[in-house]
């Protein structure tokens, strides 16, 4: 082979080894910019999935809704957004005030121990009984904005409550007398009162709720929902120094068996108490 040949043959592969090399630094090139593109569309998305999640978790809850939503107010009922709940005879002189949440269990322990003699005190006219509904053992805080940390069955009960108020005040009476029986009042821990089907089930032991399609209805629909936050707005703004439940109140005056602050969980405590409060 000549010299020259072999001249022109390492020229060629001098060129064919060039032209490799930038094939090669173009698919380098390339392959940087697929990996940061793709790098920043990872970003993106991490940053969009982070702005979604913090947008959904600072989103108000459904019955955070219900603090400012239009209330509708059931039958039986005065006051600013229907609050003001007065069970009894005109003739009665003086109203009792009865602080409850309905997941409360020492307001069930009351219920089924004295329920029966409140009940039968306001038929005689002795005293009139005013209700007022609390919710905080859903973990709910409404001055503070928190509502539902640890549930909302309070919330949901007392919105069925108010629906049975909306049938008659007897209704309402032995609609909380069976929410708070041994038989379907749950552990404070378990919120069975937050589903619809349970709080219907339940009514149907009371002859005016049973097979009531208007009270199953405003239930499922939440009629009354934004009702039990105002309700529960007033045990949180109340004037009478009441902070747990149950609570009594009468002439302004918290009423408890003794200056411990012990509730009324006995038949002789209640009618004590209260008999000393009605005669003042």
């Amino acid at each position: 082979m000549s010299k020259r040949n072999t001249q022109a043959a390492k020229t060629a592969a001098r060129e064919r080894l060039r032209v490799e090399r930038e094939r090669e630094a173009k698919r380098a090139k390339v392959k940087r910019q697929v990996i940061v593109a793709c790098s920043i569309v990872g970003v993106l998305a991490i940053a969009g999935g982070i702005g979604y999640a913090v947008v959904q978790a600072n989103k108000p809850s459904y019955w955070e809704g219900q603090k400012d939503a239009k209330v509708v107010t059931p039958a039986n009922t005065t006051g600013t957004d229907g609050t003001t709940v007065v069970i009894g005879k005109d003739s009665a002189k003086k109203t009792l005030k009865v602080y409850e949440d309905p997941r409360c269990p020492v307001c069930a322990q009351f219920e089924q121990t004295v329920g029966s003699t409140v009940k039968k005190d306001i038929d005689a006219g002795k005293f009139k009984m005013q209700f007022i509904g609390a919710t905080f053992i859903d973990g709910d805080a409404l001055g503070d904005g928190k509502i539902g940390s640890n549930g909302e069955g309070s919330k949901n009960a007392l919105s069925a409550l108010g629906a049975a108020l909306n049938v008659s005040d007897k209704a309402f009476l032995d609609y909380k007398a069976a929410l708070y029986s041994a038989k379907y009042h749950p552990e404070e821990t378990t919120d069975k009162f937050k589903d619809d089907s349970y709080l219907i089930k339940v009514a149907n032991t009371v002859p005016e709720l049973k097979d009531n399609k208007k009270f199953q209805d405003a239930v499922e629909k939440g009629t009354y929902d934004a009702w039990a936050m105002a309700m529960s707005k007033t045990f949180d703004d109340n004037k009478d120094g009441v902070q747990g439940t149950p609570g009594f109140v009468m002439d302004g005056k918290q009423l408890t068996a003794d200056s411990q602050g012990t509730p009324l969980l006995t038949v002789a405590d209640f009618n004590r108490v209260v008999g000393e409060a009605l005669k003042k």
